[in-house]
């Protein structure tokens, strides 16, 4: 191969293959949220990609830069592919070298756009919920589901984790799926208000289609942390209203696209630049407090950052380098 431009192909089981653990997964992720803080990646919102095709479905474009890679992210966003035995959020990563515009690599990303989504959920639990947290309440069962759950599970001692999700099907595999693999006990609701109930940590997640108030305001507890960030708003208008923090990955993508959790409150103003307590990068790297007190309630909407996906699969790729795994394709 030493003619001629070469870039690395790597499949969903070729990925699977390398074997990268929950540990190295999170501190990719929680390295390229420090970056953010300290001003040291490329991030460019999200556009979405919406095809004429009676509402299937859309696609998100993510672009952006970290740890000296620029890489694109395209993922659908197919809420009814589980008819068809298929994830709803299917996903293509590229790599390329910033300083050439080499492509390095093309990689399944369905896997890393889960993984990473449920690793940013444990870094800002690290540093946003009490460390006693005991009870976790989640709603939804798609992919990023299974990795919040269980990085969450490895970050605290649960005494009870409890899911729902809108098809009784879809949450009672979810709970025996989590049931194999997770420390705590795993309890199936019939509804988010159960889910939701006193627990310390409280994950949206859920598939909606239309607006609605699954995560109620007065179900949030003093000291509870709030993660919510399903493609279609499923809490209450008055929800920031009782949040003593409110933390966004990064203040510019939360304002961009018309998607998102909290859309509304971003476009009605109730979630501005001066009601926001920080960016979890300037957090994590000691810039803004993260929880100061045990009572109070911290909200953390992340929308999903391109330097995630490329931090996870820079990861991939080394390991993937070092055992000259998946298939290399002639460029040119």
């Amino acid at each position: 191969m030493n003619d001629g431009l070469w870039l690395r192909f790597l499949s969903g089981p070729d990925i699977d293959s390398l074997g990268l653990t929950n540990a190295e997964i999170v501190a990719a992720v929680e390295d390229a949220v420090r970056a953010h803080g300290d001003g040291q990646v490329v991030v460019e919102p999200r556009v979405h990609l919406v095809p004429d095709n009676n509402g299937a479905g859309h696609f998100n474009v993510l672009r952006g830069g970290v740890a000296g890679v620029a890489g694109t992210k395209v993922v659908g966003d197919f809420v009814a592919n589980y008819a068809a035995g298929l994830p709803s959020e299917l996903g293509l990563l590229t790599l390329y070298d910033p300083g050439t515009g080499v492509p390095r690599a093309i990689m399944d990303a369905t896997l890393i756009t889960a993984c990473r989504t449920g690793a940013m959920t444990a870094v800002g639990a690290r540093y946003l919920a009490r460390p006693d947290a005991r009870v976790l309440g989640h709603v939804g069962a798609r992919g990023t589901a299974f990795w919040n759950v269980v990085l969450l599970d490895e970050l605290f001692d649960l005494d009870e984790i409890r899911v729902t999700s809108r098809r009784p099907e879809s949450r009672e595999a979810f709970g025996q799926q989590l049931a194999a693999v997770t420390r705590a006990p795993v309890r199936v609701t019939a509804t988010a208000e159960e889910v939701f109930d006193g627990a310390d940590i409280l994950v949206e997640a859920s598939r909606l289609t239309e607006p609605e108030p699954l995560l109620r305001t007065a179900a949030v507890k003093p000291g509870a942390f709030v993660v919510p960030y399903g493609t279609i708003s499923a809490v209450e208008p008055d929800l920031l209203e009782v949040m003593d923090k409110v933390v966004v990955d990064d203040w510019r993508e939360a304002q961009s696209g018309r998607f998102g959790a909290l859309r509304r409150h971003v476009d009605t103003g109730r979630l501005s630049a001066a009601s926001l307590h920080a960016e979890l990068g300037q957090v994590v790297n000691g810039q803004r407090p993260g929880r100061e007190r045990d009572d109070e309630r911290i909200l953390l909407w992340h929308r999903g950052l391109a330097i995630l996906d490329i931090a996870v699969g820079l990861a991939i790729l080394r390991r993937a380098e070092e055992r000259d795994a998946g298939t290399m394709l002639r460029y040119r």
